[in-house]
């Protein structure tokens, strides 16, 4: 079995799922690598989830939710030899030393992707992106709201840097064209310049 890409968002041991069961898979489309976005822009619902104490209450939370959860971070899911393999992330609650493990691996991580530690960076971009979505897989498993509010300043914090990343971009493109036009009229004055020192001589 080959894995997708290694996340610093928690998953679960991928599990083999048949054909037959690949038509109930309702968690996204067949990836490889990093699942698709999430758009959450309306109001944060509420999950109306409860923890009651009795073991069949607390089964019906925790499946609410893994369900949410997957809403959130979609399902990874791969194909080797035929077979449809699918890793759902983890409704594990995180403990303290989880935490500190995600910080120090986060700080290793940079250092082995020679991320920058200033200025644009899409190594270092992502990997505080998968950290982001870690924390709000902690957050969402103690309190569903609280994650889900999250999830928005995360979508949030997405379309303004694709905002400006677009406004880069174009401000690029003009940028060119206006070299372009400046070098092209630099051309046309030394062409006259040449015309007027011919018609002295």
């Amino acid at each position: 079995m080959i894995p997708p890409n290694v996340s610093l968002v928690k998953y679960d041991v991928p599990v083999l799922i048949t054909k037959k069961q690949d038509n109930k898979i309702q968690n996204g489309p067949v990836i490889k690598g990093i699942p698709k976005e999430v758009n959450n822009t309306g109001p944060v619902p509420s999950s109306g989830l409860k923890s009651c104490g009795i073991k069949a209450c607390d089964e019906k939370y925790s499946q609410a939710v893994e369900e949410i959860l997957n809403s959130i971070i979609p399902p990874r899911e791969w194909t080797e030899n035929d077979k449809l393999w699918i890793q759902q992330v983890s409704s594990t609650p995180a403990t303290r030393l989880d935490v500190i493990n995600l910080q120090e691996e986060l700080d290793r991580r940079l250092q082995q992707r020679q991320a920058r530690e200033t200025g644009i960076c899409p190594v270092r971009r992502e990997l505080y992106s998968q950290v982001f979505d870690e924390l709000i897989r902690q957050v969402t498993i103690n309190c569903a709201e609280r994650g889900l509010l999250l999830l928005r300043v995360r979508d949030e914090i997405r379309m303004t840097i694709a905002a400006y990343q677009t406004l880069y971009e174009s401000s690029v493109a003009f940028g060119m064209r206006k070299a372009l036009q400046s070098e092209q009229g630099k051309v046309d004055l030394d062409g006259k310049v040449i015309c007027y020192e011919c018609l002295k001589v």
